[in-house]
């Protein structure tokens, strides 16, 4: 099994951040990791994904979501063939920190062909590249606070 994981701090509630996070249409214009998304934020429902890792081969996944508790967490899985060939499982946790979301984007690989089809520097890269994407995302749609 091989994990990666981003957190940083969204100067946003979790409401807003959880608002661009789940509008899977827009992603094109702010997500250069998945760059292609379309779907609904809804346990048991799938998603259509384009992943485009930073120096490694896209990709096509369509990921069937597993866990949804709004605003604060998602869970999709995506596999390869069948369960242990090559599973791909994105966590995204979205907890309050005062006026701010501390936001986790936690990806765990699994399977037999990990270590002959996962690129996780390039994976890495995009994982990094996606958070800091959808906090500036976030942070220029959110209301100004006094």
């Amino acid at each position: 099994m091989r994990t990666i994981e981003s957190a940083l701090e969204i100067d946003a509630p979790p409401e807003d951040v959880w608002t661009v996070l789940t509008n899977f249409d827009e992603y094109v214009e702010w997500n250069s990791f998945i760059p292609r998304a379309s779907g609904d934020a809804r346990k048991g429902g799938r998603l259509d994904l384009k992943i485009d890792p930073p120096g490694a081969r896209e990709y096509t996944t369509e990921p069937k979501v597993t866990v949804v508790e709004e605003p604060h967490r998602l869970v999709w899985l995506g596999r390869v063939g069948f369960p242990h060939l090559f599973d791909e499982r994105h966590s995204f946790s979205l907890g309050r920190a005062d006026d701010a979301t501390r936001f986790r984007h936690h990806v765990v690989f699994g399977g037999v062909l990990v270590p002959l089809l996962l690129r996780e520097d390039a994976v890495r890269r995009g994982v990094d590249a996606m958070s800091v994407s959808l906090k500036r995302r976030v942070e220029r749609r959110a209301p100004v606070r006094a």
